[in-house]
């Protein structure tokens, strides 16, 4: 039995995770929402939901004491791009949010995952096969509150025993769930605009190298963390995991592989490409892969294959 809280179920990676843990465990997986982003169809009738906003402490504990928690997924932020536009925003959800989850934690004992992202890096940090330990000092509002979220997570793991947990995410690319205002979702996009037969106007210049990642190698990671014998995890929070590393001109090619008469034009957007640039250009997971057994299941081709497939039924191509 695993009784578990997913935040931001409606988000980005949060209604995919929810689905998945409810195929995988019995007990109470419960989708958490806010007003206006309320769960639907399957999410909503395959198992419990609650309102659940992240800045009101009392709610969250609630929640969990209701449906006797172990477990939260805190996966409520602002994205890269929305968080450039709304910092005091992104800092309010990103930090004061988190404080809030593991202030309930604590007192209910329960384990927290809350992923990070390759955002908490920076111009200073190495390009290439970044460390697992290494500089980090972003110069984005949503970089400092993935920076400030691992270290406020490992204090509370060392604090107060609090068991959290947490992956960097590359750019996850889904079928499912459409972009959301981040500086990777350009490869979300590309597939979309190839599958219906329209021209693509890449906002990311050729050239720049961003660590990705298939949506279900992302689900897998986010629970085998959670799942890991914890006398074996050395870093917990936060853990560099990669499955494939690309520029524009790689990933249009690969697609064209399986469109040829896919068309792509470049139409930069200052702002992401600022992000962009100030990301690694790949990621070193040997930590990930020796604590934990962390392995990714797709490249960039059986990606493709699967995302042109899954996206030709959706849309009836």
């Amino acid at each position: 039995m695993k009784n578990v809280l997913v935040i931001g179920s409606t988000g980005q990676i949060g209604s995919e995770l929810t689905m998945k843990l409810r195929g995988l465990y019995n007990g109470n997986i419960v989708a958490g929402y806010i007003p206006g982003a309320e769960p639907k169809g399957e999410l909503l009738e395959s198992g419990p939901s609650a309102v659940v906003d992240v800045t009101k402490p009392e709610q969250i504990g609630e929640v969990v004491s209701k449906y006797k928690i172990d477990t939260i997924y805190n996966l409520a932020a602002i994205l890269s791009a929305v968080a450039e536009v709304k910092p005091q925003l992104a800092w309010t959800i990103g930090m004061g949010g988190l404080f809030n989850v593991l202030e309930v934690a604590r007192e209910k004992q329960c384990a927290v995952f809350t992923p990070s992202s390759i955002g908490s890096f920076g111009d200073n940090t190495p390009k290439d096969k970044t460390p697992q330990d290494t500089v980090r000092d972003p110069k984005t509002m949503y970089g400092v509150t993935k920076v400030s979220g691992e270290l406020l997570s490992n204090y509370y793991n060392v604090r107060f025993g609090v068991d959290t947990r947490s992956v960097r995410f590359p750019g996850l690319i889904s079928y499912v769930t459409p972009p959301g205002g981040g500086t990777t979702d350009y490869a979300v996009d590309i597939y979309y605009s190839a599958v219906k037969g329209e021209e693509f106007e890449c906002p990311i210049a050729a050239g720049t190298y961003m660590d990705m990642m298939y949506m279900p190698d992302g689900l897998r990671a986010a629970i085998e963390i959670m799942e890991a014998d914890p006398s074996k995890l050395k870093h917990r929070n936060s853990f560099n995991i990669a499955s494939m590393s690309f520029e524009p001109e790689i990933i249009y090619n690969k697609i064209k592989e399986y469109i040829p008469d896919f068309k792509m034009v470049y139409k930069v957007d200052p702002l992401r490409q600022a992000i962009a640039e100030s990301w690694p250009n790949s990621l070193d997971d040997t930590c990930a892969r020796e604590e934990w057994g962390w392995k990714p299941e797709y490249d960039l081709d059986a990606m493709t294959r699967d995302m042109i497939e899954k996206l030709r039924q959706r849309f009836g191509k």
